[in-house]
């Protein structure tokens, strides 16, 4: 799959806030994530000490989106990973607490006074964690909670390990509504050390001779808006590589043709409201990747405002509407 298909069920994924499907009165999410296992297995020997930054805790979430050879660790109620772990939702919850591999089950989670607390859900910090115990292992999950999205408290960017998807960092509402079987739990292994203000940074791509889509259409305006002049036609051409050399070696860069962690930083332009140009087409470009559905026209206009906004809220950025580093970072690199 390419990373183009990859980045728009992304978006796909959080503008549904996390499909939800009514089962009776409770909210269930639309791929289960349930985990086999006693209520108390392997959870007895977790004590209560204060040993784990809300900061590390995230870290180590944000581990499992690129462990698999740079994709996401699949989802699984009966394999473990490399690291010992289950790989379903309470194994990932588990190995970003460090407690016992392969790691307790949802219902120890939840249970278990040495692993959790439970709280209020105006009291979320991050690395809470969202549970719901009940029913059976198709429908009890985990989430863990990062941030909210906005002053209202209406939604949250978390970390789940998900099934039909695996590891996966995404807006969601589980445990908003009145009713709902998720309840919010506090990890006693938190400190209270303050997380970063940002996601956990993607990973900018690698272009090179032969490679297309909307990745090298993006680098191909960018370059233009450097004055290195090339078809900005989604294909990676021997033009294009001159393009590229030429605007590294402007740039004091390795002059090898190929667009990759290095080059991407120097290339993207902080584009807002009024900018006008190549630089633009870019930031379009990218954003249609999401679903915008924009004219790729190099006019930052209200309707590319709201789909950078819209963006930034879904990957839990600093919603300013400005296509800055961290935003060119999230639109261009895969998570």
């Amino acid at each position: 799959m390419s990373g183009l298909g990859r980045r728009a069920r992304i978006y796909a994924a959080t503008a549904v806030a996390g499909a939800v499907a009514v089962v009776g009165a409770v909210l269930v999410p639309a791929s289960f994530a349930g985990e086999p296992g006693t209520a108390k297995a392997a959870a007895a020997e977790q004590k209560a000490t204060a040993e784990l930054s809300p900061k590390e805790m995230l870290r180590r979430a944000a581990t499992w989106l690129t462990a698999n050879n740079g994709s996401q660790v699949p989802y699984s109620q009966t394999k473990t990973w490399s690291d010992g772990y289950r790989q379903d939702c309470s194994g990932y919850v588990s190995m970003t607490l460090g407690l016992s591999k392969p790691g307790p089950n949802t219902v120890g989670l939840a249970g278990d006074r040495s692993i959790t607390t439970p709280i209020g859900l105006g009291d979320l910090k991050p690395g809470d964690l969202l549970i719901d115990a009940d029913g059976s292992n198709t429908t009890r999950h985990v989430v863990i909670f990062e941030k909210w999205t906005d002053s209202s408290h209406s939604a949250y960017s978390a970390f789940e390990q998900r099934g039909g998807h695996g590891t996966d960092h995404r807006v969601l509402k589980y445990g908003l509504d009145a009713g709902s079987e998720y309840k919010p739990y506090r990890p006693v292994k938190l400190s209270g050390e303050a997380p970063p203000e940002t996601p956990p940074s993607a990973q900018w791509p690698m272009l090179t001779q032969g490679s297309s889509g909307a990745d090298v259409t993006a680098a191909q305006y960018l370059l233009r808006s450097h004055g290195h002049m090339t078809d900005a036609d989604g294909a990676y051409g021997p033009k294009t590589v001159a393009q590229a050399k030429a605007f590294q070696s402007g740039a004091g860069l390795v002059a090898d043709g190929e667009i990759g962690p290095k080059s991407w930083p120097k290339l993207i332009k902080a584009v807002k409201k009024g900018a006008t140009g190549d630089a633009v087409r870019a930031a379009q470009t990218q954003l249609n990747v999401y679903g915008a559905g924009l004219q790729v026209d190099g006019q930052f206009g209200t309707a590319t405002e709201k789909a950078a906004t819209d963006f930034q809220r879904a990957h839990g950025l600093a919603v300013d509407g400005l296509v800055g580093p961290k935003t060119w970072e999230a639109l261009i690199g895969t998570r």
